[in-house]
């Protein structure tokens, strides 16, 4: 495991792609435990802990690697290639409340 992400290149400013929760689980009408921001395109997924795992199934299949927590309050990031949580400071968007 890598002491630092190596990604952070691909960190953008973006717009969620959904507020009320997983995107794709919204679309099949599934549910989930918490979210998580896609901070490469802006796609919201559910975490590792929910059934449907979207947020890692869209790093896999987009290559992009880093997320951030979707949840109120929480503002650490992950990044799935390196698997490495970690914090950064003036992240381009604002995510921290959602529907």
């Amino acid at each position: 495991m890598n002491q630092l992400c190596s990604h952070l290149d691909q960190i953008q400013a973006v717009q969620p792609s959904d507020t009320r929760g997983c995107t794709d689980c919204l679309a099949a009408g599934d549910r989930w435990l918490h979210l998580r921001l896609c901070l490469t395109c802006g796609h919201v997924g559910c975490c590792d802990s929910s059934p449907n795992r979207h947020a890692s199934k869209h790093a896999a299949e987009s290559a992009h690697p880093i997320v951030l927590s979707f949840e109120p309050g929480e503002d650490w990031c992950w990044c799935f290639e390196d698997e490495v949580a970690f914090e950064v400071d003036g992240l381009p968007v604002e995510v921290t409340e959602h529907e």
